[in-house]
């Protein structure tokens, strides 16, 4: 897992330095955390010890999200074996990272639905990638962040359970903003091999009761302009 000491970022790697001088960022970009790293520091519940295996594995999940929604090539990521990497979703077929980028990224993996569409709050086959961007960043205007509650197992499966939060301050999907806290916690599972490269990853959570969430606002006939800068559901957690 990525050292603490690292330059830049407080609870991530691999954004700066040396080893990203090449690196391709979706927004042109690094991303920058300080508004989402506030809301974290504010609304956290734990506060893992640096060096810990907690704060070791939360470092690994947020670095693995930042990239995951940040950084278009494959081969840039420090976080994954590229070759390897699975991503497995409530039980779903695994998908590649080459799998994930062609179903419009993680908000379309994340959220993967069987209900019939015109059910769907969040419809992953008819959004892309800026699309799904802009509504969550829109919903989320200071993020969607993430903590680790509770490691039960080390390397080689890491085995953790997280909670996801952030305040709906802007409209989603025609329903007015609420200003309300919305949350979720989920189970997850990380394999890594000898050298702490990601090669598969398991999530466990009900995105419906997130969703539904979204519903509290009342209808309106329009969307506020997006904000498409940063990533707020998982790449700025």
């Amino acid at each position: 897992m990525a050292s603490s000491d690292v330059e830049g970022d407080k609870y991530r790697s691999f954004i700066y330095g040396e080893s990203e001088k090449n690196t391709v960022w979706r927004y042109g970009a690094p991303p920058n955390f300080d508004i989402v790293n506030k809301l974290f520091e504010e609304g956290r519940t734990q506060e893992w010890p640096v060096g810990s295996l907690e704060e070791k594995v939360q470092r690994l999940v947020k670095t693995w999200e930042m990239e995951l929604f940040h950084k278009i090539r494959p081969q840039d990521y420090k976080t994954t074996n590229p070759d390897k990497f699975l991503f497995i979703n409530n039980g779903r077929k695994p998908l590649t990272l080459k799998q994930i980028g062609e179903m419009g990224g993680g908000y379309n993996a994340f959220l993967q639905t069987s209900l019939p569409p015109k059910l769907r709050i969040f419809d992953p086959a008819q959004e892309s990638t800026e699309s799904s961007q802009s509504a969550f960043t829109t919903a989320f205007p200071r993020g969607f962040v993430l903590e680790v509650l509770q490691v039960y197992s080390g390397p080689p499966a890491i085995t953790y359970k997280f909670r996801h939060w952030g305040y709906m301050e802007g409209p989603f999907k025609g329903h007015a903003p609420t200003g309300e806290l919305v949350e979720f916690i989920g189970m997850a599972i990380f394999h890594v091999d000898d050298e702490m490269k990601i090669e598969k990853v398991e999530f466990f959570y009900e995105r419906g009761d997130f969703l539904s969430e979204f519903l509290k606002g009342a209808p309106i006939d329009h969307s506020m302009p997006a904000t498409i800068s940063g990533c707020p559901f998982m790449g700025n957690n």
